[in-house]
């Protein structure tokens, strides 16, 4: 009796729409030559992994001049450098250049709130 309740509660459970875990990352947008990426490398590229948002998000480097990444953007990305925040394979929102240090974590929480990405159930790292 308890085995066929147990059956009972599990396929039930296996049966509950879970969401899916997103494949998401923020692709950074660069090209040889560009201050604001350089500067953007100094001020945020060494922490950036260490964060909470670096975790949620991890950083995907392209050059913008080379093949593009297999992205369905919503539109050309025309400045470097452009992070954009992907979500399975597609862009859910994006930062064009590179505003400095304070104004760049704002913006990126705003993108990643919107995408839905709880920066609350992500890993915490006491080395930040």
């Amino acid at each position: 009796m308890l085995r066929s309740i147990q059956s009972l509660l599990i396929g039930a459970l296996v049966s509950l729409p879970f969401p899916a875990l997103a494949d998401a990352y923020l692709l950074m947008a660069e090209e040889k030559g560009c201050m604001y990426c350089a500067q953007w490398n100094a001020d945020i590229g060494p922490i950036y992994p260490k964060t909470t948002e670096g975790r949620a998000a991890p950083l995907v480097r392209y050059d913008l001049h080379a093949d593009k990444p297999e992205v369905e953007f919503a539109g050309r990305v025309l400045y470097t450098p452009t992070f954009i925040l992907v979500v399975d394979d597609q862009e859910v929102g994006r930062i064009e250049g590179y505003p400095g240090e304070d104004f760049f974590w704002g913006l990126l929480a705003k993108l990643l709130e919107r995408a839905d990405i709880d920066l609350d159930t992500q890993p915490r790292h006491s080395g930040t």
